[in-house]
């Protein structure tokens, strides 16, 4: 893998600019971005569930649902879905997830006409140690925003978070993680960018990106609203800013559209965080009790669920989701793999970190039915 041909991963909190910074180094003549894939999440993670992939059968069922396990399958490409899982293992040199990975992603920056990928997905934050091992040489890219507007976006969002309690611990849980990687990597591998920054003088620091990612800035990428992903997501509502320019006008969001005891909340979760981020906070801590942390924890879970069929719900984003999880437990059956004596229970938090909407407890205990089509957009 030559330096300069290196693929790139943008992580970061959801809702921090990721997708921001997806569309526009996608609009780079180099740089093929397509939609999120998780594909570390939901593969890597659960990788042993496939069995020896030296086996050609197992190995042939990572690559089938890797490319039809999303719901945006196929990565939104014309492919052949009778030929296509023959014509991508056969490009590969190895059995491997990153082999598989690598195959995938370069033929969507082929049928792109590029001659380099990138890839966005949050929550490969938690996995940027396994993305390296795979990927020697890869860049990353992380995002960093004030917690407090993340989580007014994703309070008014069709996913995420559901009270201000969970909002914060997340957050607080991905800047953490993000610190401690800050800290570890050289300034070649690693790179934080500030959403503030980023919308405030978007030229400015997408010239320090592409200077990180060894390419020469094109003015092409400020013009992201025009590119076929953003102009798409930008017909929903989640994502409505990404149809038009870029803009100062969602930062510092919370000062109008959090209560002062929602800061307050905020404040004593992640307080500490906020500050070594360089974000002020200007309200006092309130007084959080084991009894308040038990209720928010299941409203956010109860609600999660309940809302996924909601309007602009993410009940076929979940629903593919719940097909992998599926998949992973008849193969289980079929005796393919074993769960060892120690191994992480597939309880909420894992879940979470896999890119699940809402706990499958919740999702079950409400009946909430599976979809997998849908006449909406879907991304």
């Amino acid at each position: 893998m030559s330096q300069t041909n290196a693929p790139f991963f943008i992580v970061g909190n959801e809702r921090s600019g990721t997708t921001l910074l997806m569309v526009m180094l996608g609009e780079h003549p180099r740089l093929a971005v397509p939609e999120v894939t998780w594909y570390y999440t939901r593969f890597r993670a659960f990788l042993h569930t496939y069995g020896d992939l030296t086996q050609p059968t197992n190995f042939r069922t990572l690559v089938s649902e890797m490319i039809f396990g999303l719901k945006t399958p196929l990565l939104g490409l014309p492919l052949n879905p009778a030929t296509i899982v023959d014509e991508l293992i056969a490009q590969t040199t190895a059995p491997t997830f990153a082999e598989a990975v690598r195959v995938i992603i370069e033929t969507f920056a082929r049928a792109t006409g590029k001659p380099r990928w990138g890839e966005k997905t949050p929550h490969h934050l938690f996995y940027v140690r396994e993305i390296l091992a795979d990927f020697p040489g890869a860049k990353i890219i992380n995002l960093v925003r004030d917690g407090r507007d993340i989580a007014v976006e994703q309070l008014r969002s069709a996913f995420g978070p559901r009270n201000i309690y969970s909002a914060a611990s997340i957050w607080k849980r991905t800047q953490r993680e993000a610190a401690h990687l800050s800290g570890l990597l050289p300034a070649d591998t690693w790179l934080d960018v500030r959403y503030e920054e980023l919308v405030a003088e978007p030229e400015r620091v997408l010239r320090e990106v592409t200077a990180f990612l060894g390419e020469t800035y094109d003015p092409a990428l400020l013009d992201f609203y025009k590119g076929e992903i953003a102009s798409r997501r930008g017909r929903t509502r989640d994502h409505r800013p990404l149809g038009q320019p870029v803009s100062t006008q969602y930062t510092g969001i919370y000062k109008r559209q959090l209560s002062i005891y929602d800061q307050e909340i905020f404040a004593a979760v992640a307080g500490e965080e906020l500050l070594a981020a360089g974000y002020p906070v200007d309200v006092k801590p309130v007084t959080i009790t084991t009894a308040d942390i038990v209720l928010w924890d299941e409203l956010d879970q109860r609600i999660r669920a309940a809302t996924l069929d909601a309007p602009e719900g993410h009940v076929v984003y979940e629903s593919y989701n719940d097909w992998l999880a599926d998949q992973r437990e008849e193969r289980r059956k079929r005796g393919v793999w074993t769960p060892a004596p120690d191994a992480v229970p597939f309880d909420w938090d894992a879940q979470f970190l896999s890119g699940q909407r809402a706990p499958l407890y919740w999702k079950q205990r409400f009946a909430i039915a599976r979809r997998f089509t849908t006449d909406g957009l879907v991304l």
